[in-house]
């Protein structure tokens, strides 16, 4: 029924609607076109390249008036949805089939809310509307309301979109979903953690440079984590399997040693093109036997213990980074990540970290810890087992997340290596952060009995928020050392991270 009504909040000869189907909304005003198809197509608002913008606040009405606002320059028409979940099934198709925003309705009560919807449509030159379930508005004057069931879509947007319209509850904002697809935009389901979404990965990979409208009231937590992952989903950095969050979607099965050093492990023991070809060899041994992706990884020995004190007198040698650099470039071109291990001795994890930062800022390349190597201002290598505290491996979490944050770089492994439950202090302490995921090493050696006893002991009472588990196979004094497909059966939890050494 269309009936007269009189002025709100400046509006003038405007028309109040109610309805209960699209086939049931009264006449078409004589001011309307009699075909909305001969309506011009409508014209989108011009986004910036790469720009990101989050929606966050209000109701979902508010947002899909705020959505409509940011997409659409000018449209021929819209569709009105009712206030119940059916009638927003049924106008979402509605609305992307015509190319048009989807908006819903107020409470009859709330006069504010149907003047700002009322101007939302004078603002888009909407020629007529479709109501769909039971609708009360107030409309300017000139617009027609006409069945839905007998309008022909309207043309294409112009120009075409090129936004990335991402949600962390579709079901929960239909309208939001529908106008961004009436607009041409690519819409994501992303979850409420962007950081875990292969789907806004992918879609940035396609479109590296499209503007990202965030909508949701579950985005507007933490903003520096909200940009950093979309700027990390920019890069284009995928792993294998899809995504770039390491964990828990993908099993990693590394090579463990120093360049050029044999006697610490299987990694120094050839070249870096034999390397290489030595993990990806490793890697489809445990393909056929884990229902996740397996990624072949380095874990490269960047410092070593050693048994003098060195000219800055903290018993570690640090590899120059130029030496470690060709087998980040060939791990690159290849897939294979890599992990750099630090064992500071009387140095500390953060110091050494830093020397490294070149390397750490590149995608794919993460950051081990080994306490055993950890020596207080006194001690030296191989006379005790070293040990860290939590407060020490907080800071260099919160250095390394910052580093990811800050170059929007995609998120990184964080490996702690333990093997007596004296080497991390305090480790319920140990703080879990959104751009790293924290991995316990265990690196427990000898006969499988023992190996067994401190998996199980290392296991009890982990840091919260803990990603996964690491497992260490010693291809010398392991007795026996296990295959991959014994790992796979008597580990347990099977591990997230299998190192050689």
């Amino acid at each position: 029924m269309v009936v007269a009504s009189a002025t709100l909040a400046g509006l003038a000869a405007v028309a109040a609607v109610t309805g209960c189907t699209p086939q049931a909304s009264g006449r078409t005003s004589a001011l309307a076109p009699a075909s909305p198809a001969a309506a011009p197509p409508a014209r989108l608002a011009l986004a910036v390249t790469g720009s990101t913008r989050a929606l966050t606040a209000g109701s979902a009405a508010d947002r899909a008036l705020e959505v409509s606002r940011t997409l659409f320059a000018s449209a021929p028409g819209a569709v009105l949805a009712g206030s119940t979940p059916a009638d927003e099934r049924a106008a979402a198709p509605l609305a992307a089939r015509l190319h048009v925003p989807m908006l819903l309705a107020p409470a009859p009560a709330d006069a504010a809310a149907r003047v700002t919807l009322s101007g939302e449509l004078q603002r888009l030159g909407v020629r007529w509307v479709t109501l769909v379930g039971s609708v009360s508005a107030t409309l300017p004057p000139g617009v027609a309301v006409v069945p839905g069931g007998s309008v022909q879509a309207a043309p294409r947007p112009v120009p075409p979109s090129r936004t990335i319209a991402v949600l962390a509850d579709p079901s929960g904002e239909r309208a939001v979903a529908a106008t961004a697809a009436a607009a041409g935009a690519t819409v994501v389901d992303a979850g409420t953690d962007l950081s875990r979404s292969a789907a806004l990965d992918a879609a940035l990979r396609a479109h590296h440079d499209a503007p990202v409208l965030l909508v949701g009231s579950a985005f507007a937590h933490d903003p520096s984590t909200r940009d950093w992952a979309v700027r990390a989903a920019r890069s284009g950095y995928e792993l294998p399997g899809g995504g770039q969050r390491p964990l828990p979607d993908r099993r990693f099965v590394a090579l463990y040693g120093a360049p050029g050093i044999p006697v610490l492990g299987v990694l120094g023991r050839q070249g870096v093109d034999a390397t290489i070809r030595r993990v990806q060899d490793l890697a489809a041994q445990y393909r056929p036997l884990s229902p996740k992706p397996v990624v072949p990884m380095l874990e490269i020995i960047t410092t070593l213990a050693a048994g003098s004190p060195g000219a800055d007198g903290d018993y570690s040698s640090e590899l120059p980074a130029d030496s470690i650099r060709p087998y980040l470039d060939a791990a690159a071109k290849a897939h294979v990540s890599v992990v750099l291990d630090l064992q500071p001795g009387r140095s500390d994890f953060l110091t050494q970290a830093k020397h490294y930062q070149a390397l750490l800022e590149r995608p794919g390349v993460g950051l081990a810890l080994d306490p055993e190597w950890r020596l207080g201002p006194s001690q030296k290598p191989l006379e005790q087992i070293g040990r860290v505290s939590a407060a020490e491996v907080n800071r260099t979490s919160a250095w390394l997340a910052g580093l990811v944050r800050d170059r929007g770089l995609p998120p990184k492994l964080f490996v702690l290596h333990e093997f007596r439950l004296t080497m991390l202090q305090d480790r319920t302490s140990i703080v879990s952060r959104p751009q790293l995921d924290l991995v316990i090493h265990v690196d427990g050696q000898g006969v499988q009995p023992d190996k067994q006893q401190t998996w199980a002991a290392v296991l009890r009472d982990p840091p919260a928020g803990l990603a996964g588990w690491g497992w260490k196979n010693f291809l010398k004094v392991d007795h026996p050392m296990l295959t991959p497909g014994q790992t796979m059966r008597e580990v347990h939890p099977t591990p997230d991270l299998i190192s050689y050494q």
